[in-house]
């Protein structure tokens, strides 16, 4: 015994056949023939077909002989459908119950008319019995002028009215009647409940409706009103009406052109075998087993189903073919009787083992293929897809995982399952599959031709990482600026010390040189100070231009290494930042920086300029002449003279001084010493007075880099925003979900990790040894948790500027007095201040992270159970765009049954209405209350001594006796999960 298990057939649930009681429309001239042959060459084919006659069996008892002689050889199932007026008044008549009798116990049809025979109708003050002879006085006492039994049958089927209070006990106290009928009533409004409440009590109708199994009704609406879809909930149902109720609908035909043709094509669609049990099961399960209309549900796309498993040279498979359903395939059997064999084998086929799966240790591995690696031999399997395609695969992967290969289906094996839930997983596979999830809620467009969620995800934020990175290397060379700054303003003390120092010495040079004036050349010695003071502004202007040419030189360097490597350099790492301009090396050329202007014609014209400059300033010695004759005159105005004739000028006097050879050159010498330290002491005077402006320069640095901190938050906040827009597809999914699903959430957020850059700085960069408010280990942290913490991850860049410069203003000084070193150590300090800055206004501590919490919990702190819910969300319901088979091996390890029941069926019913499902499990609940479509019971004989076990299967469906009874053996729970699920629904199935 093995087949697809439950699959869609056409059922006729309401027909009438040629000699119908009342309305008998079919014509006299051979009715049968035109009738069955109508039957038979219907489109789509009818496979099950219900008798339809009003209080007798008569057509359907016609209906059989005829199946006998071989006609309708496509209809499986043929029973029989009691058409019943009950006493209760509908818009244009009366409310039609409908008794469908399963045609499974050979005496159905005595045991039916046994039944029957219990409803009485009082008239003429007399009782008449539902039988044929009974219906036939009641017809001739109501109309005395009948004589023909035939015609008196139909009067007494017009009269006769079956009370809805006794027919209800009348069932209720027949367990034969419980087991084997099924009560249908009409919904419409003509002969059904909908009518009811113009004609009648609406508590009447509502009693009806709930004494019902099905409701005839090709209504959508009535249809989405039964499942619990419209108006009322699944449980409200339950509670007013005992249960949803399958809507079917017939062709109610009485004449031979409507056979099997009902009203806008709306057909019957019963999945399941072709028995009655099928029927009952579509009263248990009714949106999952019933529909009308034209064509069944549509499921899993055909060329993405599997529809049989066949294996070659593995005589240890007993059973070589096995047919799949496109549904859900649970796959049972005790321990050890290869269901993970087929589990493994179907995986195999699809390419859907990983290499770490076929290379997984066999003594440890829980992959049947894995351990029996060694006894495979050339073992295959060949798996036939619904569109007709095939593949065949060796069961010990040689051929797996080809580069033309890839996985046509989704593989959650044991170990699959294990390593994702594990510890370990949380952070990466898990992780992964759910960014994956996340990629693909995305449409093809919204992609932006990314491959997945990694390139994805750098294209939407790359733009901002990257403003974040210029920001940051700003605030570096402000930090730097900075320091240079503070270290100008401490020597503001010392350069005005050195500043006073200097005018001291000068000074006492200066007295030095009067005192070797000789007396009578007092006019002399003023002349040669006036000129000594021109020739010191001549130096000064002549060394402001040779540091410009300097400087003119160097830039000409500049330039020339800026063209060689730079402005290329810089053009190489714009082009790798944007690989995906799609520009041509033409293209990229346009953005090659060059400078504006001449550069190499204007230095070498401000070269010149220097050079002049200097050249006049400098000027041309006089030629020598008569040492008592001035070379200037008194009155000449020296500020216009060059330097080369004040020097000789200078010199001239020096040698009127004195007689005394020692002392003019002692003269000389204390000249140049005070033109020299003059020098120095202008020198001084520009760093004391730079050195004094550091601190207004040092503050507008502060509020520049307070700024650029500020926006290195705002391209931190936009790439935040950016992710989020990048999970806003599904979040917004989830939102809007119910249940199980709304438990799952995702937030993207900005994580500080205050610990590790506290910690820095305490181990690395103060002296805690010393005192003050940050000795103790742990209080910088402390601090900045406090003040730094909230802002960072939850404030504006704004709030965060503003933390920053609330933190600085209350720590900056207590954090320098435990530096290592003392400002007065240069260098050092001058290190330790650039570190110490860069370390403050790093953010490197801050990432940004999306969380996906279950119940409110973040899955790295559930449980691996819990995390196996969560994995089976992403599969079951989150993972749209994925439409191959899902293949789980137990998904219920490690939940309870609880859980199993209330996390897990639903989210099974869903997917299998999507995709092919093929399940291993153990638990009685994902089997019977997710409906499974097939069941594969698994079964091995004795472990043969250097072999494999033979292993053979069984299948079918739920609504297979042999196979509820195998469940219900081998699964524990199984029989009081039938038991609670017929008992809700009041119907009968046996196990």
């Amino acid at each position: 015994m093995i087949n697809r298990g439950s699959e869609w057939h056409r059922w006729e649930p309401h027909i009438h056949a040629p000699g119908t009681i009342l309305n008998n429309q079919f014509g006299v001239s051979d009715p049968w023939s035109t009738y069955l042959s109508t039957l038979e060459a219907l489109t789509p084919k009818v496979e099950a077909v219900a008798v339809t006659d009003y209080y007798v069996t008569d057509t359907y008892e016609e209906f059989l002989q005829h199946k006998v002689t071989g006609r309708l050889p496509d209809v499986s199932l043929i029973f029989p459908n009691i058409e019943l007026r009950l006493d209760v008044a509908s818009k244009t008549g009366f409310v039609n119950v409908h008794l469908l009798v399963s045609p499974e116990d050979p005496e159905h049809l005595s045991e039916t008319k046994r039944i029957l025979k219990r409803l009485q109708f009082y008239a003429f003050g007399d009782r008449f019995d539902c039988t044929r002879e009974e219906l036939i006085k009641l017809g001739k006492r109501s109309d005395t002028t009948i004589i023909d039994d035939g015609a008196a049958l139909r009067q007494g089927a017009t009269q006769f009215k079956v009370n809805f209070d006794q027919l209800r006990k009348v069932i209720a106290e027949s367990e034969w009647a419980k087991k084997n009928i099924l009560i249908a009533v009409a919904g419409g409004s003509s002969d059904g409940t909908s009518g009811v409440r113009q004609a009648a009590d609406s508590t009447v109708r509502q009693e009806i409706e709930k004494f019902a199994h099905i409701i005839f009704s090709s209504s959508p609406a009535q249809r989405e009103f039964w499942i619990g879809q419209r108006n009322v909930s699944v449980e409200e149902l339950r509670s007013r009406y005992e249960g949803c109720k399958p809507c079917l609908h017939g062709s109610d035909s009485h004449d031979q052109k409507s056979v099997g043709k009902p009203v806008d094509n709306r057909f019957s669609w019963i999945k399941g075998a072709l028995t009655f049990d099928a029927l009952r099961q579509a009263c248990i399960d009714p949106e999952g087993r019933a529909y009308v209309g034209e064509k069944p549900p549509s499921s899993a796309m055909p060329s993405q189903v599997i529809s049989h498993v066949h294996f070659e040279d593995a005589d240890w498979a007993v059973t070589p073919d096995i047919p799949l359903n496109p549904g859900l395939v649970a796959i049972i059997g005790a321990r050890g009787s290869g269901k993970t064999a087929l589990a493994d084998v179907i995986a195999a086929g699809c390419d859907a083992i990983t290499p770490a799966g076929w290379e997984a240790d066999e003594n440890v591995s829980p992959s049947f293929l894995t351990r029996a690696r060694k006894l495979i031999g050339d073992a295959s399997a060949t798996l036939t897809w619904g569109g007709g395609a095939t593949e065949t695969r060796a069961l010990d992967g040689r051929d797996a995982n080809g580069h033309m290969s890839f996985p046509r289906a989704r593989y959650l094996s044991q170990q699959f399952v294990e390593e994702l839930c594990s510890a370990k997983g949380v952070s990466d596979g898990l992780v992964d599959e759910i960014e994956r999830v996340i990629f693909d809620s995305h449409s093809q467009d919204d992609r932006e031709w990314a491959l997945d969620f990694t390139e994805l995800r750098e294209q939407r934020t790359a733009r901002f990482q990257q403003a974040r990175e210029r920001e940051a290397e700003a605030i570096a060379d402000i930090s730097d600026r900075i320091a240079t700054e503070l270290e100008k303003e401490s020597l503001v003390a010392s350069l005005s010390k050195q500043v006073e120092q200097k005018k001291k010495l000068i000074a006492g040079y200066t007295a030095d040189q009067a005192k070797l004036v000789v007396k009578g050349t007092e006019a002399q010695v003023a002349r040669h100070t006036q000129l000594s003071g021109a020739a010191q502004k001549l130096r000064t202007k002549i060394q402001a231009y040779n540091n410009q040419r300097r400087t003119f030189v160097a830039l000409q360097d500049e330039v020339r290494s800026m063209r060689a490597t730079g402005a290329p350099e810089m053009l190489r790492q714009i082009q790798a930042r944007h690989n995906n301009s799609g520009l041509d090396a033409n293209q990229w050329d346009e953005f090659l920086l060059i400078y504006k202007g001449d550069v190499d014609k204007s230095l070498t014209a401000y070269t010149a300029w220097a050079d002049a400059e200097v050249g006049k300033l400098n000027g041309v010695p006089p030629p020598p002449g008569d040492p008592n004759v001035a070379l200037i005159a008194d009155d000449t105005d020296l500020a216009m003279l060059p330097l080369a004739p004040i020097v000789a000028e200078m010199a001239r006097l020096e040698a009127l001084f004195g007689a005394d050879k020692l002392i003019r050159e002692q003269y000389a010498t204390l000249t140049k010493r005070i033109a020299q330290e003059n020098s120095a002491l202008q020198t001084m005077e520009a760093r004391l007075t730079d050195a004094k402006g550091a601190a207004a320069r040092r503050k507008g640095l502060q509020t520049e880099r307070d700024d650029t901190y500020g926006r290195v938050f705002e391209a931190i906040i936009s790439e935040q925003n950016a992710l989020a827009a990048l999970y806003a597809p599904l979040m917004e999914r989830l939102s809007s979900s119910s249940g199980t699903l709304k438990k799952l959430s995702f937030s993207v957020r900005r994580i500080a990790d205050v610990q590790t850059w506290g910690a820095f700085a305490e181990e690395e960069l103060l002296d805690r040894r010393k005192a003050g408010p940050f000795y103790g280990r742990g209080s910088l942290i402390a601090a900045a948790t406090d003040a730094l913490k909230p802002a960072w991850e939850t404030g504006s860049a704004a709030e965060v500027q503003a933390a920053m410069t609330a933190f600085m203003g209350k720590y900056l000084r207590d954090l320098l007095s435990h530096a290592p070193f003392s400002p007065t150590q240069q260098t050092e300090f001058r290190a330790w201040s650039k570190r110490f800055a860069h370390w403050l206004f790093g953010t490197e501590h801050i990432a940004i992270r999306y969380e996906i919490s279950y119940d409110g919990v973040d899955i790295r702190k559930l449980s691996p159970g819990t995390r196996g819910i969560v994995l089976l969300l992403l599969y079951l319901a989150l993972d749209d765009s994925d439409d191959r088979p899902l293949i789980i091996d137990q998904p219920e390890e490690n939940l309870d049954p609880k859980s199993v029941f209330d996390e897990l069926v639903a989210l099974f019913i869903a997917a299998k209405a999507k995709r092919q499902v093929i399940m291993v499990t153990h638990n009685a609940n994902l089997v019977i209350n997710t409906d499974a479509d097939q069941i594969i019971v698994a079964e091995a004989g004795p472990h043969l001594s250097g072999g494999l076990p033979p292993i053979s299967y069984v299948a079918g469906g739920l609504e297979d006796a042999a196979i509820r009874k195998v469940v219900c053996e081998i699964l524990e729970g199984g029989e009081a999960a039938f038991r609670e699920r017929s008992r809700r629904l009041r119907v009968r199935l046996d196990r």
